[in-house]
C-alpha cells in the first residue's frame, strides 16, 4: 500500500482555470448570457439617448436621433427645462397626478395583499384536484390581453350587458346604464378588473415561496398544539416576508405606472375626468398633438419620480427588516 506521502506526491494540484478556458468550456451558457446582455443594451440602454428629446425645443419625428442635425437642433428655453416647467404649470397637472396616484394607491392597498391571502387559502386546501382547478381558473385571465378583456368588459358593463341584467333580475336596479360612461365608477372598474386578471398569477409567486418553507417547522408546531391559523401567522407569513417585501418595494416604485394598456382600452371622453392619468396624457400629447419633446419631458419626469420612490422604499425596508433590492 502506498503511504500518505506517496499519495500526496501523486496528486497534482488543480490550478485555477484561465478565463479563456472557462469561456470555451461554457460557450453555450455564455452565448445565452450574451443574448440577454445584447437585448438589455439594445432595448434598455440605447433608448436612454432619446432622453435628449425632452430638452430640445421642438423635436420633429422626421429628424434621426443619431444624426448631427438632431444634436445641433435648438435647445428648449430656461436651460432646457421649459417643457418640465410648462407641465408643472399645466392646469391638468394636478387632476392627472390625482387620478394616477388614486388608481395606483387603490391597487396597492387592495390588489397587493389579496394575492397573499389567496395564496395562503390555496395552501390550506388539502384536496389537490380542487386546488389545481381553482388555481387554473384564477390565473387563466392573465394570459388574455387587455384588448380582449377590454372588449369583454365593455360588453358586460354596457346598458344591455351581463352586469345590468344580473342587477335587474335581482331587483337592485330598474334600468341598465353604461357604467364606462360615468367617471365615478371608473376607478372601481379599473381596480376590480385588474384584480380579476392578475389575482391568480400574482399568487403563484407566494405559493412558490410557501413551498420552500421547511415542513419540519409545521410538524413541530402541530406537536406543540398550534392551530392552522397560528401556523400561518407564526411560520408561513414570517417565512415569505422577504418575498412580500421585495414585491412591495417594486410596487411602490411603480406608483406612477397605472397599466397603460388597461386604461387605454377602457378610456373614453365621457370618463376622462377620472381616467386621464399620466400615461394617457403622455400618449395623447405625443400621438395626437405631435408634441414629442413635451411628451418626452413628462415621461422623464415619471421615471425620475419612480426611481426616487423605489430608492426610498428600498432604504426604509433595509432599515426596518434588513430586506432590500440593493
Amino acid at each position: 500500500m502506498k503511504t500518505t506521502e506517496e499519495n500526496i506526491a501523486i496528486r497534482k494540484p488543480l490550478g485555477k482555470k484561465s478565463f479563456w478556458t472557462r469561456l470555451r468550456e461554457e460557450k453555450y451558457l455564455q452565448f445565452m448570457a450574451l443574448c440577454g446582455v445584447v437585448w438589455m443594451l439594445v432595448f434598455n440602454y440605447a433608448p436612454m439617448y432619446g432622453i435628449l428629446i425632452a430638452f430640445k425645443k421642438n423635436y420633429k419625428i422626421t429628424t434621426p436621433l443619431f444624426s448631427l442635425k438632431f444634436l445641433q437642433s435648438e435647445w428648449a428655453d430656461k436651460g432646457g427645462f421649459l417643457h418640465f416647467i410648462n407641465f408643472f404649470k399645466d392646469e391638468e397637472f394636478w387632476p392627472i397626478i390625482t387620478n394616477t396616484l388614486g388608481i395606483s394607491l387603490l391597487k396597492l392597498v387592495i390588489n397587493f395583499p389579496l394575492p397573499i391571502v389567496f395564496a395562503l387559502m390555496l395552501n390550506e386546501v388539502r384536496n389537490q384536484k380542487f386546488k389545481k382547478v381553482v388555481q387554473t381558473i384564477s390565473y387563466l385571465p392573465h394570459f388574455l390581453s387587455w384588448v380582449v378583456l377590454g372588449g369583454i368588459l365593455t360588453t358586460w358593463l354596457g346598458e344591455t350587458g351581463l352586469f345590468n341584467e344580473i342587477l335587474i333580475d335581482l331587483g337592485i336596479i330598474e334600468h341598465g346604464k353604461t357604467y364606462l360612461a360615468y367617471p365615478q365608477y371608473f376607478w372601481a372598474i379599473i381596480v376590480i378588473s385588474d384584480l380579476w386578471k392578475e389575482l391568480g398569477w400574482s399568487a403563484i409567486i407566494y405559493l412558490a415561496a410557501i413551498s420552500g418553507i421547511d415542513q419540519e417547522m409545521y410538524e413541530a408546531a402541530r406537536v406543540d398544539g398550534a392551530s392552522r391559523w397560528r401556523q400561518i401567522w407564526s411560520i408561513t407569513l414570517p417565512s415569505i416576508a422577504p418575498t412580500i417585501t421585495i414585491l412591495l418595494i417594486l410596487q411602490v416604485g411603480s406608483l406612477l405606472n397605472t397599466n397603460f394598456d388597461q386604461i387605454f382600452v377602457l378610456w373614453n371622453p365621457l370618463n376622462s375626468e377620472r381616467s386621464n392619468v399620466i400615461d394617457i396624457y403622455t400618449y395623447n400629447t405625443a400621438m395626437r398633438s405631435m408634441r414629442y419633446s413635451y411628451a418626452a419631458a413628462i415621461g422623464l419626469f415619471k421615471s425620475v419620480v419612480a426611481f426616487i420612490l423605489l430608492f426610498i422604499a428600498n432604504q426604509v425596508s433595509k432599515r426596518l427588516n434588513d430586506t432590500s433590492l440593493f
